[in-house]
Formats: structure tokens, C-alpha cells, sequence
């Protein structure tokens, strides 16, 4: 026979299927990979070829030469693919033949949609908890989940006081997030476990677990009295310290001598520390002399541990900003904000000499070694301007999962924060808010001489247009 006449007999693709089936969860949109797992593919796309080609029994008695997609509507639930392939017949001839498959995607909901849907379902659950007065090492954290993804396997995050609940299927994607949070901030954990079926046929049981993460009482800029034995530990510190940063460990700086530390979770909780004044409690001041010590002049530094390179060591004198003018008796301190500080700025500090402090340690200490006032940060006047040349946001979790009112102080000293450290924006997505113009003239940023993210560092938002093909104007 010739080849046109072995064409006209001989089906190479006899046993390969010209129709088959594609499971779609509508919910996840994802697609089934016998036997059991579900996977994202584009339409179009490698992976979804590759699905295709697996659905096919009988390709394995044929060679596959070329296989691509042939265009069809994308809501006609059909995925046609065009196959090339080659086959031995009689005599050893081979023969080339191209045909079409075609692929009819069915709805079928996947297992993890189905438990998200079903009410109050969950297997695990991680309790995140911080008690302390402000908020602002929760808003870091979130901007963390949503950087490295880490709520994607959450059924549910459901807002407690005092922290947040973490719902899961599955204990592997519970214990991964416990990791995450132990791997991102200074926290201690605990598990529990409570018997929900037991089948005694087959001695399998059914717990439900439950995973309680603390995270430390302390959040940036708060003042901490340490111990003895901690002071020890850390170098010979001076008890009273700011916080820096809380990050996997927790940063302090002495504002009397600029030397620095790093506590971690296991330090913090075999010698804990709680804060004895918080952000809440910050008094402005005026600064009305300053003179810097330099390394020279130093006569007295207890202390072993590593000084601060990035903050300079000053005498300075101030005035309460609501006393300027009626009282001019001047408060004299030591502070680290040398570097940021000059004649007649605003800076925000503690005044220790007025403040009611219950802690223990800070009742053993030497009266006159505390100083009357402790200097947190510079102030760069009217909140509200700071807020208008924003040209930059922040993304959030789902707002039902959330009760944080991101209206509050809290939330606006954190985003100024943002703007003051380097560091601490370094691990956060920050991207570009199209709704705020960015200032017309470059000496209009800089004149205002507050703190400013730049665009270098910020991220373009992905915004989908819903915009049909061809109807653009010409």
C-alpha cells in the first residue's frame, strides 16, 4: 500500500482520546492533578499543557512531535489542543498525523475550599498574643505575613483582643507559621492538643491543636529597666534603656552612653523586662543648648559593650515646649540624638522626674543617677504635613480580619517610623499611592526637612484594567 492509502486505513491516534475532562475550583481557581493535587495554571500556559498532555491515556504508543493550544473563547468552558505525532505501521513505515483534543472544564470545588466554607471548620489554630499598650509591633508583623505570603494557607484571621487567631486545616501549615513568627520576631510558644474522634477499629484519633505565641511586651522607642544580672550579661548596659527596634531580636540603646545590645527571645524570657514608659507618654521638649562629647572627654563609661557608630553622644538642655517662655529653667541630660538634634529643634522624651513608675528594678536604682529627662526621637512639628506629602501606603490583610482602626496614633507613629529608619522599612513592601501627587519642585521636599521614603524604594501597585481588547482609540 502506498503512504496515501496507509493514511486512509491506518489511525495512528486510534487509542488516544479526542475529548477529556478538566476539574476547575472556581473558588481557588485552580485545576485537579490526579489524584489529589490541585495546581494554578494560566490559560495558555506551560503547565496547563502539560496537564492536558497527562489527561491523555494513549499518547505512550505514539511519539509526540509538536503539541500547542488552539485559540478558543475564554468563557466557553472549552480548551482545544492541537497534537503532531508520529507512528510505526506495517513495514516499518511512519506516519505523521495532527488532530485535535478537545478539553471540557468542569466546576468542582477542591478540599480546602470545601472546609473554607463549611462554618467554624478548622484543625489548628495559632493564637498570637502581645500585651502591651500599643499596637505598633502588630502592624510590623502584618507587613511581614503579607512580604514573605505567609497567610495563604489560612482558612480564617479572626481579630481577639490583644492579638490574633490563625485558623489552618492542616497542623504542617500551622507549625510553619509558628515558625515564621519565631523566625521574624522574639516570641515563646506553647502547644496543646484536644481529642475530637477516636475510631478503635482502626486506632486512628482526631485532635485538634491549638499553638499560643507570645510575642515580648515591648514594642520601639519604649523605656525598659533591666536587671542586674541582665546589665551583666549585656556588657555591663545601664538599666535604663530605649527600645531601638524589634525585629528577631530586640535592639536597646543607652541614651547616657550610646552603647548598644541585642536581646533575644531565649535572654528575654529567662530574665524578662517590661517596658516602664510607652510612646503614649512622650512629653515635647525644646532644645535650648547642646554641646557633643567627644571619645576624649569621656571620664566615665562603666560599660564593655559596643558603642553606636550611627549616633553621636551630647550634653544638651531643654525646656518643656509648654513652659517655653513662662519657665526658663533649663532640664540638662545626655542623649544620643546628637547626629539629629540642633539649637531650637522640638524632640520628644520622657520625663522621668514627673512620671509615677511601678517596677522593682527601678526602684533599686541610685536616685541620682536617673536622669530627669530620657530623649527618644526628634520632632518635626505638625503630624498633618507629614501625612499630606505621604505619596507612598501600605497593603493590608482582608479588613474583616482586622480590628486595628488604622486611624490611630499607633498607626501614624508607625508609618513614621517607617520614614525615620532605614532598617526597619527594609523588610516591608512599601508601594506608590496614585491618589497623592508627588511634590512639583525638588526643593519643595527638601525645604519642609522632614523624613521622606524615596521612589527607589517603593513599589509599583499591580492595578488590572478591565479594558476589552480592540476597543482602544485610534
Amino acid at each position: 500500500m502506498c503512504v496515501q492509502c496507509l493514511r486512509n486505513h491506518v489511525d495512528i491516534t486510534e487509542g488516544i482520546p479526542k475529548q477529556a475532562v478538566l476539574y476547575f475550583c472556581r473558588n481557588c481557581e485552580r485545576y485537579l492533578q490526579p489524584p489529589g493535587e490541585w495546581i494554578h495554571c494560566a490559560l495558555e500556559s506551560r503547565d496547563l499543557l502539560a496537564l492536558c498532555l497527562k489527561r491523555l491515556k494513549g499518547l505512550k504508543d505514539v511519539k509526540l512531535i509538536d503539541a500547542g493550544f488552539v485559540w478558543t473563547e475564554p468563557h466557553s468552558r472549552r480548551i482545544k489542543v492541537k497534537l503532531t505525532v508520529h507512528g510505526e505501521v506495517l513495514g516499518g513505515t511512519v506516519l505523521q498525523q495532527i488532530f485535535i483534543v478537545e478539553f471540557t472544564v468542569n466546576n468542582q470545588m477542591c478540599d480546602d475550599c470545601h472546609r473554607t466554607e463549611a462554618k467554624d471548620y478548622w484543625r489548628c489554630l495559632v493564637q498570637v498574643r502581645q500585651r502591651a499598650e500599643n499596637k505598633k509591633t502588630f502592624y510590623y508583623l502584618e507587613q511581614l505575613i503579607l512580604k514573605h505570603k505567609a497567610h495563604e494557607n489560612t482558612l480564617g484571621i479572626k481579630p481577639i483582643h490583644g492579638g490574633l487567631d490563625f485558623f489552618y486545616s492542616s497542623e504542617n501549615h500551622a507549625r510553619k507559621m509558628v515558625d515564621f513568627l519565631h523566625t521574624m520576631l522574639p516570641v515563646k510558644s506553647t502547644n496543646s492538643k484536644r481529642l475530637i474522634s477516636h475510631d478503635i477499629h482502626s486506632n486512628s484519633y482526631n485532635y485538634k491543636y491549638t499553638f499560643s505565641v507570645e510575642i515580648v511586651p515591648v514594642s520601639k522607642d519604649s523605656l525598659v529597666c533591666l536587671g542586674k544580672k541582665l546589665q551583666q550579661q549585656l556588657g555591663g548596659i545601664s538599666p535604663l534603656c530605649l527600645v531601638q527596634r524589634v525585629a528577631n531580636t530586640i535592639h536597646l540603646i543607652d541614651p547616657v552612653t550610646a552603647q548598644i545590645a541585642e536581646v533575644t527571645s531565649t535572654v528575654y524570657f529567662r530574665s524578662p523586662f517590661e517596658a516602664i514608659c510607652n510612646p503614649k507618654q512622650l512629653v515635647e521638649f525644646i532644645v535650648m543648648d547642646i554641646e557633643v562629647i567627644y571619645d576624649k572627654d569621656r571620664k566615665f563609661f562603666p560599660g564593655q559593650g559596643k558603642i553606636s557608630n550611627k549616633h553621636v553622644l551630647c550634653d544638651i538642655w531643654v525646656v518643656k515646649a509648654s513652659e517655653l517662655g513662662v519657665n526658663d529653667n533649663t532640664i540638662h541630660t545626655k542623649t544620643h540624638l546628637g547626629h539629629l538634634l540642633k539649637l531650637g529643634d522640638s524632640v520628644l522624651g520622657y520625663n522621668l522626674e514627673d512620671a509615677n513608675i511601678n517596677n522593682d528594678d527601678f526602684e533599686k536604682l541610685d536616685k541620682e543617677r536617673i536622669p530627669d529627662v530620657v530623649l527618644v526621637k526628634k520632632f518635626y512639628g505638625d503630624k498633618m504635613d507629614r501625612v499630606n506629602l505621604r505619596n507612598w501606603k501600605l497593603k493590608h490583610l482582608a479588613d474583616e480580619s482586622t480590628d486595628f482602626d488604622r486611624k490611630n496614633n499607633d498607626y501614624n507613629e508607625f508609618l513614621e517610623d517607617l520614614e525615620e529608619d532605614v532598617e526597619m522599612r527594609q523588610n516591608i513592601n512599601i508601594f506608590k499611592d496614585p491618589t497623592k501627587q508627588i511634590p512639583v519642585t525638588v526643593d519643595e521636599a527638601e525645604s519642609s526637612g522632614l523624613p521622606r521614603i524615596t521612589l527607589e524604594e517603593m513599589l509599583d501597585d499591580l492595578v488590572l484594567d478591565d479594558v476589552e481588547m480592540g476597543e482602544d482609540e485610534s
